[in-house]
């Protein structure tokens, strides 16, 4: 099968979910560009994907900075790249009661996962609208759908993107294009180490979703059109209950699950 001479551009896609999309979107003969910090992961990440026979560009860009989105976007049409899938998969969190937390990393988190976002949205959406083709994949979580004691910041950006991408979606609904929130729970990456999250009682005690199936039931969704998926049938069951219930119930059952797991039951 030759490459069908489109492009996808996924961010954090050196590993975990990011990597799995990646990999879907090349096995259907997308053309990448791929986004992260570091050229030698990015490097990495480049070999593994070319065995599909695809052309992988790599960006190096800090999307935790503000001016990167901006120059990530500005890069790709100096190359003269289309881009027909955008994926905006990076994201971070931080662990701890916010009384505690480090305000400088959650500005930074805050500028990840919403700033750069909703940046790189803007400008492939005015593109995709503009040739009437295009999909965008937004990674949310179902920590969209529960206030998040220990983990305040993070569920509070991740409520930001899925209400931003289901309001996009209503505003596009006949031009075409296609624009899907995809929510995990929690999964095999390496975002709670990142996140110092590896304490809480849901990540020691609980069970992790594997990633290629996470990024297959998104990667799905994304192609028929549809508005979010949520991933797993427990977290489905969870998003629902949480749907019905009085938010301050939902935070003290989620405040429980994300305690330390140290921390007397």
């Amino acid at each position: 099968m030759e490459q069908n001479g489109k492009y996808a551009l996924v961010t954090g896609a050196s590993s975990g979910i990011g990597f799995e999309l990646a990999k879907l979107l090349a096995q259907d003969k997308y053309n990448l560009v791929i986004t992260g910090r570091e050229q030698m992961s990015l490097d990495q990440t480049a070999n593994e994907l070319s065995k599909y026979n695809i052309e992988v560009v790599t960006v190096v860009k800090d999307l935790f900075l503000h001016d990167s989105p901006f120059q990530l976007y500005q890069e790709v049409k100096r190359k003269g790249i289309d881009i027909e899938v955008l994926v905006n998969n990076a994201g971070q969190g931080q662990y701890g009661e916010f009384v505690d937390t480090d305000i400088d990393r959650e500005i930074n988190i805050i500028q990840l996962n919403i700033i750069s976002l909703v940046v790189l949205t803007k400008h492939f959406l005015k593109d995709m609208v503009a040739r009437g083709s295009g999909k965008i994949l937004n990674v949310a979580s179902i920590a969209s759908k529960t206030p998040g004691p220990y983990h305040s910041v993070y569920h509070g950006t991740k409520a930001f993107v899925h209400s931003f991408t289901e309001a996009i979606r209503s505003e596009i609904k006949d031009t075409g294009i296609t624009i899907t929130s995809l929510l995990p729970g929690v999964t095999d990456t390496d975002f709670f180490n990142k996140a110092d999250m590896e304490n809480a009682r849901m990540i020691k005690e609980g069970k992790k979703a594997d990633p290629a199936d996470v990024a297959k039931d998104g990667y799905e969704a994304l192609m028929d059109d549809k508005d979010k998926i949520v991933s797993g049938f427990m977290n489905k069951v969870e998003v629902a209950m949480s749907n019905v219930m009085p938010d301050s119930i939902v935070a003290d059952k989620t405040k429980k699950q994300q305690a330390p797991a140290d921390e007397s039951k």
